[in-house]
Parts: C-alpha cells; sequence; structure tokens
C-alpha cells in the first residue's frame, strides 16, 4: 500500500517547512536550511521548487507574492499541522529508541 504523500517527511521537507514559518523566497530557504544545521542538509533549486509546487498544491504553504520570477512563500494552517505532526512522530521515534537501544555497558 502506497504511503499517503506527505504523511511523513523527509529531512529537506522538513526544513523547508520549518523555514517557511516566516515568509520566504526560494533562495532564502536554499541559503537558510544549510545555515541552521550547520550544513548537513543541502537542498537544491531542482527539489526545493518542485517541493514548493507540490506544497502550494497541497495547501501545505501560499504564494505570497510574485516579483518577476521571485516567488514568496508561507506556511498555511494545514503545513503547520504537518509539521507539527512530522515533529511529534520524531520525538516518538527518538523515544523508542531511548527505551529500547541496547545500553552500552557501565565501564
Amino acid at each position: 500500500m502506497p504511503r499517503a504523500k506527505f504523511k511523513t517527511l523527509t529531512e529537506q521537507m522538513f526544513y523547508i517547512l520549518l523555514c517557511l514559518s516566516e515568509e520566504k523566497c526560494g533562495m532564502d530557504i536554499m541559503e537558510e536550511i544549510p545555515a541552521r544545521t550547520g550544513g548537513r542538509v543541502q537542498v537544491g533549486p531542482g527539489t526545493l521548487y518542485n517541493l514548493l509546487e507540490q506544497f502550494v498544491g497541497a495547501g501545505l504553504i501560499r504564494q505570497t507574492r510574485a516579483e518577476g520570477r521571485r516567488r514568496s512563500y508561507i506556511l498555511t494552517q494545514a503545513g503547520q499541522a504537518a509539521l507539527k505532526e512530522e515533529y511529534d512522530r520524531l520525538c516518538r521515534q527518538a523515544e523508542d529508541y531511548r527505551r529500547f537501544a541496547p545500553k552500552e555497558d557501565a565501564p
């Protein structure tokens, strides 16, 4: 059974939505994600603009401005809910790890 679109988010999706808690354009997002993650997460323009289009179509973000080719976006309530749902899912995974991962032997 295929997973529902955006039921779980990739790391890149998560950080794009997180950045859009404030209005930003694509270039701002591409610069902000590596800055927030210490360079651990990068998003290329093809991936970014494809995801932005999909997020708009799914109602997770909305376009706020268009100046020439520069477009700005912000989270919708549905996007905020999806971001929070993903955060909660990740917290449950981390808690499961803390409870069930093998413990290192104390010296």
